[in-house]
């Protein structure tokens, strides 16, 4: 740990880990948690194209990345807690305000602005991790982290389940309000500011700028945040579609959260056998054989769904191998966008959370739009987008795969590479 780096001394290493996975959480939640619902609140609200239920998703997904990028230069000025309880009151009256949603129009609205409140929530998470931790051991801790935040969703669509069973989908809205107030408690009462005072930047339009022109003047940092994008995207797509996939054309019905769990369930497994081997083997060789790999096996998924009706074992077991290197790849990406780029930790984690959010959905919208009744589109989308990460990564590592790298991780690292 860099000794420029502030040194929480109230919050244990377990503890900060867990607090940063539930504030990570709460976005997961407000998507996942969603999904069982989608059919009930469509015919609630007048809605009778299928696809178009989906927007309860991406509208969040909008809102969220979008204000991404106001939230990263906030938190370099004002430290990081007063901008995260902001968005976590934005975040908790909009899921209480959508109990009493009276359009569908007004349901989207009240999404977006749930998103840019949770907004926060990303950046923040993020920036505090890179405050505490750099190199090897951020992306040590950014695995465990993302091991415990996989726990939502392998249980939220099942607590979608039961919250359905025991009264409206307006209930789910009142479930994840509450949920958000008890987090934001425990972060109000033990989170503590983890930014440096002299690495305050001015709120200014010189300052900024200045901010972003770090980040995006950064190859590495810049093309690896670009290879997170993509992935995402390719994620959100089958997420889009994933009531549809599971329940209406497998018909797994109730056991559709049960598949669902299983899927997030094999990324939080990589995630921990990342977290055990990432020291010692490194995040550029963990992340390029990911990469490799879920192009190999997105490939042989185009393939079997363009040759015709897939049945459902083989369907799920190629989705959980592209789930496995998914998940072994996505934090080794994040860590090495992040890594050169301390001393504007929250613009960075702004800029990339906000093209991974917008571009992801955007990306994940397109794919799940023209789900067909098959699975081609979304395998399409996994072979495509694995493709374009490699690209990404070429670009970063000057077409070398499997290096170690240069460390990174002190302010004077920042302005170049």
């Amino acid at each position: 740990m860099s000794d420029t780096v502030a040194k929480p001394r109230d919050i244990s290493r377990v503890e900060f880990i867990v607090l940063v996975a539930a504030l990570m959480a709460l976005n997961a939640l407000a998507i996942d948690v969603m999904l069982p619902a989608l059919p009930y609140m469509g015919e609630a609200l007048g809605v009778s194209n299928e696809n178009e239920r989906q927007l309860v998703i991406g509208s969040y997904m909008f809102g969220f990345g979008i204000a991404q990028l106001a939230f990263g230069p906030l938190t370099d000025r004002f430290g990081r807690r007063g901008p995260l309880f902001v968005g976590l009151a934005i975040y908790l009256v909009c899921a209480f305000a959508a109990i009493f949603a009276p359009t569908f129009g007004i349901l989207l609205a009240l999404r977006f602005v749930q998103g840019m409140g949770a907004a926060g929530t990303r950046v923040i998470a993020t920036a505090v991790v890179r405050d505490r931790f750099e190199g090897r051991e951020m992306a040590e801790v950014m695995s465990l982290t993302f091991m415990i935040f996989m726990a939502i969703p392998i249980v939220a669509p099942g607590i979608g389940q039961v919250i359905l069973l025991t009264g409206p989908w307006q209930y789910i809205f009142l479930f994840m309000g509450g949920l958000a107030a008890m987090i934001g408690l425990w972060g109000f009462l033990r989170l503590p500011e983890t930014m440096h005072a002299k690495y305050r930047r001015a709120l200014s339009f010189t300052s900024v700028i200045d901010g972003f022109r770090i980040v995006l003047t950064n190859r590495m940092a810049l093309f690896y945040g670009l290879a997170g994008t993509f992935l995402f995207g390719a994620m959100f797509g089958f997420i889009s579609a994933s009531q549809q996939i599971f329940v209406e054309l497998y018909g797994l019905g109730p056991y559709f959260p049960v598949a669902f769990a299983v899927m997030a369930g094999t990324i939080a497994v990589a995630q921990l056998i990342n977290s055990r081997v990432v020291r010692r083997v490194g995040m550029r060789r963990l992340a390029h054989t990911a990469n490799l790999a879920y192009v190999g096996m997105a490939s042989v998924f185009v393939i079997f769904a363009l040759l015709g009706p897939v049945p459902f074992p083989l369907f799920f077991g190629m989705l959980m191998v592209i789930q496995f290197f998914f998940g072994w790849a996505a934090s080794n990406m994040n860590a090495l966008s992040m890594e050169p780029l301390g001393s504007v930790a929250g613009t960075a984690a702004s800029v990339f959370g906000f093209t991974q959010t917008v571009g992801g959905a955007l990306i994940g919208t397109y794919i799940g739009q023209h789900y067909d009744g098959t699975l081609v589109p979304n395998a399409i989308g996994y072979a495509s987008m694995g493709a374009l990460v490699l690209i990404c990564v070429l670009i970063a590592e000057n077409g070398k795969l499997f290096g170690v790298g240069a460390q990174y991780g002190k302010p004077a690292a920042d302005a170049g590479h």
